[in-house]
Formats: structure tokens, C-alpha cells, sequence
């Protein structure tokens, strides 16, 4: 149990890695909207070409196609709205443009706030799932936490940079960054003492689509609509498009 439970802390801690790249620059307007297309981009791809196919082949095997796909389609909405219900629950731009002097801080804070809560909320059951996939099968398990590791350093970028945007300190970004990624070993600790009799398949497979659909609506309504704002759009496009890249050439490389 400790080599999967390090392995699993590895994967979450590498969200801190993120942000500790983050704080080597300077947060500006430009990198914001290069690190959101490029975190909104692996979110998208790992949703899409990772979790809904494996999800679609599970439940593909034990439905006809029709229940497979509204099986799949009311989990990932399942997840979508969990994201959204803690999205409303979070102060304004105005409430933190207030808090925080400008506008442009307090729309950085509110993406920051949007995107950590989002990663805690789908780091603690991909830490489940990294520590038994580790316990059935190393070799498999090993590959989802590499998988894990890659893309949770660009999800760390963005929460680091829009926080250091709006406090001004990169340091306070990599600690907002490492601990949302807390919650990866966090979730392994959980399945280990209390969950592990009550995780079957089915549950797995369910945790895993949620997952998707937190992700799913993190990009499409909190990093991409800021990555492409009209004043930094190349540089939010130019980040999406290296995001897709490299997601997938990890994706077949780990497959």
C-alpha cells in the first residue's frame, strides 16, 4: 500500500509543480491567457479522448447503446452542475474587485477561486482512483499517475497565475496551486481507510465520469472564455492549441 499511496502523492503534488513554474514569471494579462487555453485545453482532451471513451466502453458493455450514452451523458451533467452549484457559491467579481482594488484582480481572484475549487473537488476522487488502479495493477497504475502528474502541472498553472495576478505575489500563487493539489493523496488516504469495500466498477466508473464533467465545465465556462478574450486571443489560442498537443501525444504514449 505505501508504493501506490506514493505514487497517488506524487500525481496530486505535481499541481504544486505548476505553480512553482508559475511563479518564475511575471503574472500578466498575456500569460493568463496562454495558461488558461492551455489548462482548458487539457481539460477538454482528457475529458473527451480519455475518460468519455473508457466510461462509453464500461458502460457500453453492460447497457444497450442508447442507455449507454444517456448513462454516460446524465453522469458527465451530474458533474457539470456540481461545478456550477460551487461556482454560485463563491464571491462575485464585484465582491473581490472590491476586496482586492481593480476589476482585473478581482476577475483573476474569481478564476483562481472557480478553477482551485473545481481541482479539490475532482482531485479527491482521482486520488481513489490512482491509488486502486495502483493496487490492482502496478504497471496500469503507474501510467495513471504519470497521466495524472502531466496534467495536473498545467491545471496548477492555472490556479498560480491568476492569484498571483490578483494578490501580487507568486509565492502566495504556488501555495494556492500545491494545495489544491492536496486533495489527490488526500482522496488516496480516504480509500485506503474507509471507502475501499465500497468502491466497485460501477462506482469507479460513475466517479470517473463526474470528474469529467467538473472539467468539462471548468473549461468551456471559467478558462476558456478568459483565454480568449479579445485583447490577448492569440496568445489564449496559441495556449489551447500546445494543450491539445501535448494531451494527446501523452494520451497515445501512455495508452
Amino acid at each position: 500500500m505505501l508504493l501506490p499511496l506514493l505514487m497517488t502523492t506524487i500525481a496530486g503534488l505535481s499541481t504544486g509543480l505548476g505553480g512553482l513554474i508559475a511563479a518564475l514569471f511575471r503574472p500578466t494579462p498575456r500569460l493568463m491567457a496562454f495558461c488558461g487555453g492551455f489548462a482548458g485545453a487539457v481539460m477538454l482532451t482528457v475529458s473527451l479522448a480519455d475518460l468519455a471513451p473508457a466510461l462509453l466502453d464500461f458502460y457500453g458493455a453492460l447497457l444497450s447503446p442508447f442507455g449507454c450514452g444517456a448513462a454516460a451523458a446524465a453522469l458527465l451533467l451530474g458533474g457539470m452542475l456540481a461545478a456550477w452549484l460551487l461556482a454560485c457559491a463563491l464571491p462575485d467579481e464585484d465582491t473581490l474587485a472590491d476586496r482586492f482594488g481593480s476589476r482585473t484582480q478581482g476577475s483573476a481572484m474569481r478564476a483562481a477561486l472557480v478553477t482551485g475549487a473545481a481541482l479539490l473537488l475532482h482531485n479527491l476522487p482521482e486520488g481513489i482512483l490512482t491509488l486502486l488502479t495502483n493496487v490492482s495493477d502496478p504497471q496500469l497504475g503507474a501510467r495513471t499517475a504519470l497521466a495524472i502528474a502531466l496534467h495536473n502541472i498545467p491545471e496548477g498553472l492555472a490556479v498560480a497565475v491568476p492569484f498571483a495576478c490578483a494578490t501580487g505575489s507568486r509565492a502566495k500563487g504556488a501555495v494556492a496551486a500545491l494545495v489544491s493539489g492536496l486533495a489527490e493523496p488526500a482522496g488516496a488516504v480516504l480509500a485506503a481507510l474507509v471507502l475501499a469495500p465500497l468502491l466497485t466498477p460501477g462506482l469507479l466508473n460513475g466517479i470517473v465520469a463526474v470528474v469529467a464533467g467538473i472539467m468539462l465545465w471548468v473549461a468551456a465556462a471559467q478558462l476558456l472564455p478568459a483565454a480568449f478574450e479579445p485583447a490577448w486571443r492569440k496568445m489564449g489560442v496559441t495556449g489551447f492549441c500546445a494543450g491539445v498537443l501535448m494531451m494527446i501525444l501523452g494520451i497515445a504514449a501512455l495508452a
